[in-house]
C-alpha cells in the first residue's frame, strides 16, 4: 500500500520518514528542507511504502514543490495518509488536516513534538481530539522515536481495513448552501475523476482554478458556479477565500478548546522571544552572525582543523611511503609504482586530508541549523535581499549552497515567484560549497598559515557581497519586478539532537568519501596518464612536454594576467569543472607531492598575490558539471544555463584580475 506523509513545513515530516524507513534524509529546523518527494518502505511492515512529500500549508499550492505534494495527494490517490501535526502549533497545522479529511481517504494523524508540549506544561486529550476530528490520532515524538511503533500499527490497521474519516460539515449558512449547490452541479464530473464532490466543490468555492481544469466543465457550468459564489460573497460581505478559511478556523478553535489544555506560561516560547531580542536585533543581528561564523572558521581552519588535517596527511604520506617501498622490493615496474604513488596516493590522499576540516564545519553548521538559528538568519537577511529584488526566502537556497550547489538549486522550487526562482539560481553558485573547502585549505596552509580564518572569511563574505552586486544588476537589467512578500515560520529554539547531528556528519563524510574514491580517483588516474605521455603515447621524463601540458598551454595567455599562467594551474581549473575537489588532486599529481610536500610545491608556482587571485577565481567561476546540469534542468533552458556559466566565468576572471593587482600593490 502507498502511504502519503503529509504536513506543514518544519513539522518533522522528514524526521518521521527517517524513523519509519530507517533512511537518513537531511532534516533541518527551518522550513523548506524537502523539495521533492522521497520514497521508502516501512521497517517491519514491508507492504507499506511511504512517500515523504514537500511541506504544504493547504491544498491550494503556491509554489512548484507545493504543487508536487498536492498533485500526489489528489491525483495519485494514495491508499492512506499519515498527516503529521506539530502539537506545539496545533491550530495552524489542523487547517491542512481539515482539507485532507475532506478527501475521504483513510487517514491517521501523527501528533508530533508531544515532548515539547509536556515540557511546557501543556496537555492534549488524544481521545477527545480524535473524536472531534473523526480520525485516529497517535501522539509521537519523531526526534526521540517515541510512539512511532504505535503509529505504524494504527496506520497499518486503518489503511488495511479501509477506515475512512468521519465527514464533518463545518460550514453553515450561505457558505454551506453554496458548497452543496456546487457539489450537486459537479457530481458527475467528480465521479469520473474519482475525487469527492464536496472536496472539489469547496476548492471551487475558494477559487482553485487548477482543479477546475481537471473537471472539464463547460462554460455554462463555470458561469453557474461563479454566479453562486458571487451571491455568497454579497450575502456574507467577504471574499470567497476568507469566508471558507474563517469557518475552518472557527471549527478548529472549538476542537482545540475541547481537547487542548495550555500552560499559563509557555516557557519555550518565552525563552525563544528573549533570545530573539538579541539575535534578530536591528543593528546587532548581522555582526553576531558574522562573529559566530568567524569563530567557526577559526576553529575549523585554525589550530584544531589544521592539526587534524596534518595528522591525517602524515598518516597517508607514511602509508604511501610504505606502499612505494613494498612495490619496489617486489620489483614492480617503476611506471606502475608511479601510477600508484604519484597518481592514486597523491591525488586521492591530498583530498582525504581535508575530511577533518569538512566534518568540523558541518558539525558547527548542523548545531546552528538544528537549534533554529538559521531560520532567524533568513529573517534577518530579508531586508538586505530586498535591496537586490529578492526576499528572505531566497536565503534558504543560498544557505544550502554552502553545502552543495545541486540541492541548493533544486530548493529554489520553494520560491513562489518564477522571477525570484530564476534570479536565485543565478546567485547560488556564488556561495562556497564544501567541494571548494579543500582548495581553500590547501592554499591558506601554503600561503597564509597565520591568517587562515581571516582568508576563509574573506572568501565567504566576498562571495556573498558579489552575489548582492550581481543581484542588483539583474534586478535592473534582466529580472525586473518586485519580490513577493516574505512570510516565514520561526520555530522555537531547540537543543540540537545528537542523532540528527551524527547522521548529518556521516552523510556528508560518506558523500565526500564516495566522491574521493570515484570522481577524484578517476581524475587522478587520467591526469597521471596525460602528464606521463606525449602525443605519440611515449613515456616522457619532463612532464612539461606531455600531452596534458600541450593542451593546457593553449589557455596560458588567458590566465597569465591573473598571475597564474602556469600550465599546472590551468589544468587544475579545467579538472575543477568536473568536481572542485579535483583541483587539489590535480596539483598533487602534477607536482608529484604528498600531503606534507604540497604546500612547498605550490609556493614554486604561485606568489601570495596570485594564490589569492586563484582562490577568487575558484570561488566564482562556473560550478561543477553536476550543478550546471541542474541549472539547465531547473531553468528549462540551455541558453539561460549557458549564459549563467559564461557570466560566472567572465566575472571570475575580472574579479581575480582585480584581486591580483591589489595583491601586487599591497606586497
Amino acid at each position: 500500500m502507498n502511504i502519503a506523509l503529509v504536513g506543514n513545513q518544519n513539522s518533522g515530516k522528514t524526521t518521521l520518514f527517517n524513523q519509519l524507513t530507517g533512511s537518513n534524509q537531511h532534516v533541518g529546523n527551518f522550513p523548506g528542507v524537502t523539495v521533492e518527494r522521497k520514497e521508502g518502505t516501512v521497517r517491519y511492515k514491508k507492504d507499506m511504502n511511504v512517500v515523504d512529500l514537500p511541506g504544504i500549508y493547504s491544498l491550494a499550492p503556491y509554489s512548484s514543490e507545493e504543487k508536487v505534494a498536492r498533485d500526489f495527494i489528489v491525483k495519485n490517490k494514495p491508499d492512506g495518509i499519515i498527516n503529521i501535526v506539530d502539537a506545539s502549533n496545533i491550530e495552524r497545522n489542523l487547517y491542512l488536516s481539515m482539507q485532507l479529511i475532506e478527501l475521504h481517504v483513510p487517514m491517521v494523524i501523527a501528533l508530533n513534538m508531544m515532548d515539547e508540549v509536556r515540557e511546557s506544561g501543556g496537555t492534549i486529550r488524544i481521545e477527545e481530539l480524535s473524536c472531534c476530528l473523526g480520525v485516529p490520532v497517535v501522539p509521537i515524538s519523531a526526534s526521540r522515536n517515541e510512539g512511532v511503533a504505535e503509529l505504524i500499527e494504527v496506520a497499518h490497521r486503518t489503511f488495511r481495513d479501509r477506515v475512512f474519516p468521519r465527514q464533518t460539515d463545518y460550514c453553515s449558512g450561505e457558505v454551506h448552501r453554496t458548497i452543496h449547490s456546487i457539489a450537486h452541479l459537479i457530481e458527475d464530473h467528480a465521479e469520473k475523476i474519482g475525487i469527492p464532490s464536496k472536496f472539489l466543490a469547496t476548492k471551487l468555492a475558494e477559487g482553485d482554478i487548477s482543479l477546475r481544469g481537471e473537471l472539464d466543465l463547460n462554460n455554462n457550468e463555470i458561469d453557474m458556479i461563479e454566479h453562486a459564489v458571487k451571491e455568497m460573497e454579497d450575502e456574507i460581505g467577504t471574499d470567497r477565500k476568507s469566508a471558507i478559511a474563517d469557518m475552518r478556523y472557527s471549527y478548529i478553535e472549538k476542537v482545540v478548546c475541547g481537547s487542548v489544555v495550555r500552560p499559563k506560561v509557555d516557557k519555550g516560547r518565552e525563552r525563544t522571544l528573549r533570545i530573539d531580542k538579541l539575535l534578530t536585533h536591528k543593528y546587532l543581528a548581522i555582526p553576531i552572525f558574522l562573529s559566530i561564523m568567524g569563530f567557526i572558521f577559526w576553529i575549523t581552519f585554525g589550530v584544531i582543523g589544521s592539526f587534524l588535517s596534518d595528522l591525517l596527511g602524515s598518516g597517508i604520506d607514511a602509508l604511501s611511503g610504505l606502499t612505494e617501498e613494498a612495490m619496489a622490493s617486489a620489483s614492480v615496474n617503476p611506471t606502475v609504482v608511479s601510477l600508484v604513488v604519484d597518481g592514486v596516493f597523491a591525488g586521492v590522499g591530498s583530498v582525504l586530508t581535508f575530511i577533518p576540516t569538512i566534518m568540523l564545519l558541518f558539525f558547527f553548521l548542523s548545531l546552528l541549523e538544528d537549534s533554529g538559528y538559521m531560520a532567524r538568519v533568513a529573517f534577518v537577511m530579508d531586508k538586505l535581499l530586498r535591496k537586490i529584488g529578492l526576499s528572505g526566502r531566497s536565503f534558504v537556497p543560498m544557505l544550502i549552497g554552502f553545502g552543495c550547489s545541486v540541492p541548493a538549486i533544486m530548493s529554489t522550487r520553494t520560491l513562489q515567484s518564477e522571477r525570484d526562482r530564476k534570479m536565485t539560481i543565478f546567485l547560488v553558485p556564488f556561495m562556497s560549497c564544501t567541494a571548494k573547502l579543500p582548495i581553500y585549505g590547501m592554499f591558506t596552509l601554503a600561503f597564509f598559515p597565520d591568517h587562515a580564518a581571516v582568508v576563509m572569511i574573506s572568501l565567504y563574505v566576498l562571495g556573498m557581497v558579489l552575489a548582492v552586486l550581481t543581484g542588483l544588476m539583474m534586478k535592473h537589467v534582466v529580472f525586473r519586478g518586485k519580490p513577493v512578500p516574505f512570510v516565514m515560520e520561526l520555530p522555537n529554539y531547540r537543543l540540537p539532537g545528537i542523532k540528527s547531528v551524527a547522521m548529518l556528519l556521516w552523510d556528508k563524510t560518506k558523500d565526500f568519501l564516495v566522491r574521493a574514491f570515484t570522481l577524484i580517483f578517476i581524475a587522478s588516474l587520467v591526469i597521471w596518464l596525460l602528464r606521463s605521455f606525449d602525443l605519440t603515447f611515449n613515456l616522457v621524463s619532463d612532464d612539461s612536454q606531455s600531452l596534458l601540458a600541450g593542451i593546457s598551454k593553449i589557455l596560458i595567455p588567458v590566465f597569465a594576467p591573473l598571475g597564474f599562467g602556469d600550465w599546472k594551474a590551468v589544468t587544475a581549473l579545467l579538472t575543477g569543472f568536473m568536481a572542485k575537489e579535483a583541483v587539489v588532486s590535480t596539483f598533487a599529481v602534477l607536482t608529484g607531492s604528498g600531503s606534507s610536500e604540497l604546500p612547498r610545491a605550490l609556493r614554486a608556482i604561485f606568489s601570495p598575490a596570485s594564490a589569492y587571485a586563484f582562490l577568487v577565481f575558484t570561488l566564482l567561476y562556473t560550478p561543477c558539471v553536476a550543478a550546471v546540469a541542474t541549472i539547465r534542468r531547473e531553468l528549462n533552458s540551455r541558453l539561460l544555463a549557458f549564459a549563467a556559466v559564461l557570466y560566472q566565468t567572465g566575472f571570475a576572471w575580472v574579479m581575480a584580475f582585480i584581486a591580483y593587482r591589489i595583491g601586487i600593490l599591497i606586497s
